[in-house]
């Protein structure tokens, strides 16, 4: 039966499946016969139902598929922890599962990391890259210290008073201007997992790197950095699209949410880019 998200009306199904032992909770909006999926990647910490904005203005005929990472949103924590390898690995096995071959990868921020290793380990079920705020791990560009010693705990995603008054130190962009925005959104829309599921997703990419196997990122590429975000400074972006071979570089004003708070002007961005085009 349809489901209304804000003006757009796009049958969207939620369920858990049972993944090599492990239970996830997926979400599917269905698309028009014969394209090509949308899988997407979430930041840290972050459920499915933060990604809605960015999916309400994409186009309604784009299928597109979003899960929660184990130990984040639906799914439960894992019986250990795990490397991007092994959530790659669990990705693609989600994908066979749903019945799904080659997908288009959308991964933001911490997500982002995993989208570029999947690029390269899961090369056939990729066909195009948008890699939106995020870096090459380990060696990259970094934040302030303070911003970091913010990010590294769960604490904005459980206390709604703490990420308003972090929100602009934070994210940036609309952020500085409308941090309620921000925290209507995370705590509004999202599902809080456990500190120890936020603390497998940190030690997940610990001492990760992209940086030696960029160049061998073959897809299209589309990488969206904000002009103001304190988190992923834009150099590490600039860095990607020289490494990266079949890369585009889209500049936009805005934060480290943007994709999320400005949604509207980004998804067709994305949409053009999945569909062929320059942006």
């Amino acid at each position: 039966m349809p489901i209304i998200f804000g003006r757009r009306q796009a049958r969207q199904t939620t369920r858990s499946i049972v993944v090599d032992g492990q239970q996830i909770r997926v979400c599917v909006r269905a698309g028009a016969p014969g394209g090509v999926p949308l899988l997407l990647l979430n930041g840290i910490g972050a459920s499915i139902e933060l990604l809605q904005p960015f999916v309400d203005e994409l186009d309604p005929a784009r299928e597109v598929i979003r899960f929660d990472v184990p130990g984040v949103g639906g799914s439960p924590l894992p019986a250990v922890p795990y490397r991007f390898t092994g959530l790659c690995r669990l990705t693609g096995h989600l994908l066979s599962a749903l019945g799904y071959g080659a997908v288009d990868v959308l991964g933001i921020s911490w997500g982002g990391g995993v989208a570029q290793h999947f690029a390269v380990a899961q090369r056939a079920r990729c066909r195009r890259l948008v890699l939106v705020s995020t870096a090459t791990g380990a060696l990259m560009i970094p934040a302030r210290p303070a911003v970091l010693a913010r990010m590294i705990t769960p604490r904005r995603y459980r206390d709604p008073e703490y990420l308003r008054s972090a929100a602009a130190e934070l994210y940036g962009g609309s952020a500085r201007s409308q941090p309620d925005q921000v925290r209507a959104m995370m705590h509004d829309q999202s599902r809080v997992g456990s500190p120890r599921g936020y603390l497998y997703q940190l030690m997940a990419g610990a001492g990760w790197t992209s940086l030696p196997f960029l160049p061998l990122i073959r897809q299209p590429t589309l990488i969206m950095s904000g002009d103001d975000d304190p988190l992923i400074p834009l150099a590490n972006a600039r860095l990607m699209h020289a490494l990266i071979p079949r890369s585009q570089l889209r500049v936009y004003h805005g934060g480290h949410v943007a994709l999320i708070t400005e949604a509207r002007e980004l998804a067709p961005v994305v949409d053009r880019f999945l569909e062929g085009g320059r942006t």
